[in-house]
């Protein structure tokens, strides 16, 4: 529990992380980011089969292969129904510098909101990698979000500041998106570890909401600005590294 708790602390202090980073950095060319939220794309793709897919095929047993394509349409179609409740991050990042210094306190708002909502079933994501028992895979799916959320967090900033929010709130801000994910890591882990019978289904549930978040919003933000060949290899590159940890740590 010690280790789990120490994971959550470190997926939601990513976020902080990037908020920093954001705050040094205000001008961070597209590019930079696309190319390093592509890379975390990468990394969470592989976290996302080889530590939650694969497993609930494993653990599934006889009827392995339906638990785990049920589980993964579950999980996306959960993400599916809040993006009808909270808009797209694309649409409220918007793709412009002139949309930051533009953004009112209301657009702001409701972008952080949206990024505390989505970061709900990623911090699970990372709990539920640990229920598998597993601790090696478990730390590569926590570190696949957590490199995520650093991007993310860079992201949040800009606007915030640009909508005259004060630096001090502007951070509290990015703590609260990231305290989210604490909480679903240590909800994750909770869940699985009262009742052990649906691992199969929600290792694959947090697997079809990691590949919703890469297919929906991390890969469309990444190839919107011109940088989709580098958004392409740096995604390449993310996966292939997690592949090689994989069977170093296997």
């Amino acid at each position: 529990m010690k280790l789990v708790l120490l994971t959550a602390l470190g997926v939601g202090g990513a976020t902080a992380a990037g908020a920093v980073i954001g705050f040094l950095f205000k001008k961070i060319s597209h590019r930079f980011s696309d190319i390093v939220l592509s890379f975390a794309a990468g990394v969470m793709l592989a976290a996302a089969v080889l530590g939650l897919v694969l497993p609930s095929l494993e653990y599934g047993g006889k009827y392995g292969v339906l638990i785990t394509v049920v589980g993964i349409f579950t999980g996306a179609i959960c993400l599916n129904l809040i993006d009808k409740l909270v808009p797209h991050l694309h649409r409220l990042i918007g793709s412009d510098t002139e949309v930051h210094h533009n953004a009112n306190l209301n657009r702001v708002l409701l972008f952080v909101t949206a990024i505390a909502i989505h970061n709900l079933p990623e911090g699970i994501a990372a709990g539920v990698g640990f229920g598998s028992g597993d601790t090696s895979q478990a730390l590569i799916i926590a570190g696949g979000i957590a490199l995520q959320n650093i991007p993310e967090g860079m992201v949040i900033i800009a606007p915030m500041l640009a909508a005259g929010v004060s630096p001090g709130k502007t951070f509290v801000c990015a703590l609260f998106t990231g305290l989210i994910e604490v909480i679903g890591t240590l909800l994750g882990y909770r869940i699985v570890s009262i009742a052990s019978a649906i691992l199969p289904f929600a290792l694959a549930f947090a697997g079809g909401t990691m590949l919703y978040v890469i297919s929906d919003e991390m890969i469309p933000e990444t190839h919107a600005h011109g940088s989709e060949r580098g958004a392409t290899y740096a995604l390449l590159a993310g996966f292939c590294l997690m592949l090689i940890f994989d069977v170093l740590l296997g």
